[in-house]
């Protein structure tokens, strides 16, 4: 794969109308020690509690047997074979699309009974050339996969979606549905105004058109997520100051040489950067926080707080952050959006010990330095398939 490729990935979602569960399940991970990514979007029949089951059955033997390398032909079996059989229906049902991307940059795609993914190139559709998988077991026999394999270029991008966008509109705007043929067309426009839309950008737009084709009212559950492949995105955070204070030169080297955005966590810290940049801090007396000290400036600069309660209250939001989550104008929301905006996270942790952290009348749960960052760092690499980097100095 080519050096410094980015992956983006990103799901959008609206349930069917009347649900509060959505009946369609995407599943992402990150298989850090291969540098493989694997994504699963999986449609259950029906909408639902009922569909929600059956599409997070599919959707995580999918995931996981893919991630064990299992082959396409006996994921395949091994889900049909799985999945209950409806009651109503007497059928067991249960759509899904598989994308594998190898460490080389190698992208495979199976996808069973979803509509086709499109895939961008160039400002262009780009046909990977399919192939059909005939299932061959005698409880399956007959039944057809699609199945295509390419290398992946910069700026490539790859949409998958379910029924609910295929059919938006169905019978009124669109008699046939939306359909592939349109959304295509529809994806390309997006992309021609602006070329560096990202995945989360474009995900929602074709979700959003796929409900105003709706007349917003979803016949049924809704998702598209998008595969970007990209330059890689890059955020330095520092925070503490270093172990010896002959190292304040390094740290200042660090983060003045350093491409890409910057945040500093710590009044220390951003001391010991103000004084190695020879650029001054302006204070703010802005309280959108109340919990939390007010954010300061530094030419060069993106963001500057206070350390470690900003940082734990960055944590805790990233770790019951959803999409549809509000983030607020405090300092710790704009940690958790410049972090969101980002794909490469620099984190420099000084080791130095700060006095005030060992105050036996402080809160229990104000966390060490290091013990935060770390767990900020998993909620990354973990739920939000974030390529995290960690140096302590």
């Amino acid at each position: 794969m080519e050096e410094n490729f980015y992956i983006e990935v990103h799901c959008q979602q609206i349930n069917h109308e009347g649900e509060r569960i959505c009946g369609d399940v995407f599943l992402s991970a990150r298989v850090k020690e291969e540098n493989r990514t694997v994504v699963v979007l999986s449609d259950g029949m029906g909408h639902g509690v009922k569909a929600n089951v059956l599409a997070t059955l599919t959707a995580t033997m999918a995931l996981n047997f893919t991630k064990e390398h299992k082959d396409f032909r006996k994921i395949a079996e091994i889900i049909m074979n799985t999945l209950p059989v409806c009651s109503e229906r007497k059928i067991s049902y249960s759509t899904f699309s598989i994308i594998d991307i190898e460490n080389d940059g190698q992208t495979r795609i199976l996808e069973y009974d979803n509509p086709q993914c499109t895939i961008v190139r160039d400002s262009k559709i780009f046909d990977p050339t399919w192939t059909c998988l005939i299932l061959d077991s005698p409880k399956h026999k007959g039944k057809e996969l699609r199945l295509c394999s390419f290398f992946p270029k910069k700026e490539d991008r790859i949409i998958i979606y379910s029924d609910g966008v295929a059919q938006s509109g169905l019978g009124s705007k669109y008699p046939f549905g939306w359909s592939v043929e349109n959304i295509a067309p529809y994806a390309l426009t997006l992309i021609k105004q602006e070329k560096i839309i990202s995945a989360q950008q474009l995900a929602s737009k074709i979700v959003n058109m796929a409900a105003i084709n709706d007349n917003y009212h979803s016949k049924d559950d809704t998702s598209c997520a998008v595969i970007y492949f990209r330059e890689p995105r890059k955020l330095l955070i520092c925070t503490g100051p270093p172990y010896e204070t002959e190292k304040d030169v390094e740290l200042g080297k660090i983060v003045g040489e350093f491409q890409g955005k910057k945040i500093v966590c710590g009044g220390t810290t951003s001391d010991i950067i103000s004084k190695q940049l020879k650029r001054p801090i302006q204070d703010s007396f802005e309280f959108d926080d109340p919990d939390l000290p007010p954010i300061s400036y530094m030419d060069g600069i993106d963001l500057i707080t206070e350390g470690i309660l900003t940082l734990s209250k960055a944590a805790d939001i990233l770790s019951k952050y959803t999409n549809s989550y509000k983030l607020g104008k405090g300092p710790a929301d704009q940690i958790v959006k410049l972090i969101k905006e980002s794909d490469e996270i620099h984190f420099i942790i000084g080791t130095r010990i700060n006095i005030a952290h060992q105050d036996p009348n402080l809160p229990v749960e104000l966390e060490i330095r290091r013990t935060v960052v770390k767990r900020i760092a998993k909620f990354l690499e973990e739920k939000f398939l974030k390529e995290v980097f960690l140096r302590f100095i």
